[in-house]
């Protein structure tokens, strides 16, 4: 009985201390965890903190570009430089035209041009030209045209001839338009411009067609022969650059003044003037 008792109180005793024993175990390990959380909790906040100050001091771009790899930088230019500038130079050469829209004479001109390119868009810009006097009218003269020679012949018509002898004149040149064409090999700079000025135009009436002949030297006919106008003058053309030095033009001008024939009547004259200059540049490109 005695040996039985024993047992039995040692068995709870037994089972008493490994229960107490498990407790504490069980109640131990729930707060090393939390402890644990806690923990890596604070090292998250204090890297993300340590992030952020290094991205506002820069210390991660230039990390992060001093890990990447050097790459060879290539600039591909989509805009490719002007082959020919005309900034601050002179151009300067011969000219060759004719008036277009006179029905009654044939007039041609020789003349020259001088620019002076202040920019590359804008220049100033004198002209000059001659245009010689080939006859003395008639059928016969060279400068009158089949219409003039029926007219005064066959209708009895006095046309209204005025030839263009000399012209002058000084304005301003306006290009904004440029452009490149490659032909073969090479590479053809060229630009659109327009012009407008003011100027000068000698003219000398036809005797023989107005049928003044026969009238004294100080006739209403004689007395505005010859006459100076001042002239307005607009027009356009292209310029073909064949080098720094070198550039071939073809323009067309109008040039508006008006005229008195007779003496006693006022009209308004234009000739359409087509014509075309070798350009000569200087000094070199800049």
């Amino acid at each position: 009985m005695l040996s039985i008792a024993l047992s039995l109180a040692i068995a709870p005793m037994a089972l008493a201390d490994e229960v107490d024993a498990g407790l504490a175990v069980d109640s131990g390990s729930p707060s090393l965890a939390i402890e644990a959380v806690a923990q890596d909790e604070e090292e998250d906040e204090d890297s993300v903190k340590a992030e952020r100050e290094a991205v506002k001091s820069g210390k991660v771009e230039s990390a992060k570009k001093a890990e990447e790899p050097k790459r060879k930088r290539k600039v591909i230019k989509t805009i490719q430089p002007k082959t020919f500038m005309k900034l601050h130079r002179y151009e300067i050469g011969p000219s060759l035209g004719f008036v277009a829209n006179d029905p009654f004479l044939n007039r041609y001109i020789l003349g020259a041009v001088f620019d002076y390119h202040t920019t590359e868009i804008f220049a100033i810009e004198a002209t000059a030209a001659y245009s010689p006097v080939l006859g003395q009218g008639g059928c016969d003269d060279p400068d009158w045209k089949p219409l003039s020679c029926q007219l005064l012949e066959k209708n009895s018509v006095s046309p209204d001839i005025s030839r263009l002898t000399a012209h002058g004149s000084v304005g301003l040149q306006f290009a904004p338009i440029y452009g490149k064409v490659a032909a073969g090999n090479s590479i053809i700079a060229f630009d659109v411009y327009g012009t407008v000025g003011l100027g000068i135009t000698a003219t000398e009436d036809d005797i023989v067609a107005l049928q003044a002949e026969d009238e004294p030297p100080d006739g209403p006919a004689h007395r505005t022969a010859s006459q100076v106008h001042p002239t307005t003058v607009m027009g356009g053309g292209a310029r073909i650059a064949f080098s720094e030095s070198v550039a071939l033009r073809a323009e067309v001008k109008s040039m508006t003044y008006i005229e008195t024939v007779k003496s006693t009547t006022l009209e308004m004259k234009n000739n359409l003037i087509v014509q075309t200059n070798v350009s000569f540049f200087f000094p070199g490109m800049k």
